[in-house]
């Protein structure tokens, strides 16, 4: 978080997690850390977690559309947006990448810092089903 990725996630734009920790080989990750190319067709288990300073809303997006039952969010700025759910693709190569979205109608504040010194981490996990 930062500061190695921005502040702020305007509407419409995807969170950043520029520190991969574990890569099994299912995704290649973008030089941004904004997007996850998932190599094989399949269905996958996604789950994201991510510290905002205020109510938020995220989305997982597969190949640039918005995932309307992947929303996931809450009311105030005690805690992370965390969500969970299964994706599948048809394709090969299919980008799934978490975004604030489009609707909403304000950016993100990306949590620096949550009750210490260090800097809080997001995480991002894809598990591949079949």
């Amino acid at each position: 978080m930062p500061p190695d990725n921005a502040d702020t996630v305007a509407p419409g734009t995807d969170v950043s997690f520029p520190e991969t920790a574990v890569n099994s080989g299912i995704a290649t990750v973008s030089a941004d850390g904004n997007s996850f190319t998932l190599t094989d067709a399949g269905t996958y288990q996604i789950f994201f977690e991510v510290p905002v300073t205020q109510a938020a809303q995220l989305i997982l997006t597969l190949n640039g559309t918005e995932l309307a039952y992947t929303a996931a969010g809450r009311t105030s700025g005690a805690s992370p947006v965390i969500g969970a759910a299964i994706v599948t693709t048809t394709a090969a190569n299919s980008v799934l990448t978490v975004r604030n979205p489009a609707a909403n109608p304000a950016a993100l504040t990306i949590t620096p810092t949550a009750g210490g010194t260090l800097p809080v981490s997001a995480h991002l996990i894809i598990t591949r089903l079949q």
